[in-house]
């Protein structure tokens, strides 16, 4: 199938389906699909978390609710990068956290040899271009925004004589192109939605030979409440991403430690049960969002919390307040709100296969030929979606 095929078919599946996935399930005291909800309510929590672990299961599950989910495997099949492997040295990997070395070097073997100098983009303290410098044997150029990285980046540069050069430059100021040339292979791991998409624009407008790209985060850096496409194609799609559909897209995480989990637990539930609170001291409509906190204040008690957001909102509590019945409250609204990201999150492969392939069809309306591939595991990372580039 062509990318511009395979656009057309996940385009219209989200359009028929925009019903399932374009909702806020924070905001909802029911499940917002009737014919769904006896089904839903009948999941026990452990098989919902199951369901949540797996997204091949997932999406088997809703495909039996959901007629127009009956054929998201096929589309969802993107091909293995060929395995090749190079063992690379203890020093130079030394300082490269948890499964950061896996997701590196599975880029770094997966991108197309040439012999080209590699243009590092948003490149932290340059893991990736030393390791691709290793691997490949060309020079190296890294930019990255932060002096503190690019300082220690060119420390260990220079520590190991290898032939690489970081500079500090804002990747989306005016001069980021001058970092782009013809001659040259130009990567991005995991580059935060406009950073990724200023190189693509960059590098189109100079001619770049070579692009290796693997997206995140696609709604960071937009300058626009709904988001805006790239490709001719997908500027006429009917479907309007928000902020929190963009987000939907990064939703599919590796497992997470036990305490970690259980704090997340606390919180939702916390956060839920204090809106329950809220419905009954002030007058709202909706969801009332509170910002972020500490984790550590979800190890402490509920009612200290209930403080906190009240003080946060500029909200007076009254004297007595039974915080268990409130805690009660918000637990039944946790059921109710994960079983609404259950069915969401079985579109989120989908949405972001959409925005990886908005950047694909720009990429091929100037000329280039594009590949996509799965550059490692899922387990390693789930953004693991790799867009080559050639012209």
């Amino acid at each position: 199938m062509s990318h511009t095929a395979l656009f057309t078919a996940i385009d219209t599946l989200l359009t028929k389906t925009q019903a399932y996935w374009q909702c806020v399930a924070f905001a909802s005291r029911e499940i917002p699909w009737p014919h769904l909800t006896e089904t839903l309510l009948a999941l026990s929590d452990d098989n919902v978390e199951k369901l949540e672990s797996n997204q091949v299961e997932l999406q088997r599950y809703l495909a039996n609710l959901i007629s127009e989910l009956d054929n998201v495997e096929r589309l969802l099949q993107l091909p293995r990068a060929n395995k090749q492997t190079v063992q690379f040295p203890f020093w130079l990997t030394n300082g490269i956290k948890g499964s950061k070395i896996a997701q590196l070097e599975s880029f770094v073997m997966q991108t197309a040899e040439q012999d080209l100098p590699l243009l590092e983009w948003c490149a932290g303290k340059g893991h990736l271009g030393r390791l691709y410098h290793f691997a490949h044997k060309v020079p190296v150029q890294s930019v990255e925004i932060q002096p503190q990285l690019v300082a220690e980046g060119q420390q260990l540069a220079k520590q190991f004589d290898l032939d690489i050069k970081l500079a500090e430059l804002d990747v989306l100021s005016e001069r980021a192109a001058d970092y782009l040339h013809k001659e040259q292979h130009a990567v991005a791991l995991h580059a935060c939605g406009g950073l990724h998409q200023a190189l693509i624009k960059h590098g189109v407008a100079k001619g770049t030979k070579l692009m290796s790209i693997s997206p995140c985060c696609y709604h960071l850096f937009q300058q626009s409440e709904h988001y805006v496409a790239m490709s001719e194609i997908a500027m006429k799609s009917q479907v309007a991403f928000t902020a929190s559909d963009l987000k939907l897209a990064l939703q599919e995480t590796v497992t997470s430690g036990k305490r970690i989990s259980r704090l997340r637990e606390i919180e939702t539930v916390w956060r839920l049960a204090f809106d329950c609170l809220l419905d009954d001291i002030i007058e709202k409509d909706s969801y009332l969002p509170v910002p972020s906190a500490k984790k550590a204040l979800f190890s402490g008690e509920f009612s200290d919390f209930c403080s906190w957001a009240a003080k946060q909102k500029n909200i007076s509590l009254p004297e007595q307040i039974d915080y268990e019945y409130y805690l009660e409250q918000g637990r039944l609204r946790r059921q109710i709100t994960q079983r609404i990201e259950l069915v969401r999150h079985g579109f989120r492969r989908l949405i972001e296969l959409w925005l990886v392939l908005d950047r694909v069809l720009y990429l091929e309306q100037f000329g280039y030929r594009v590949t996509l591939s799965e550059f490692c595991e899922k387990h390693i990372t789930p953004r693991n979606i790799l867009i080559q580039a050639t012209v």
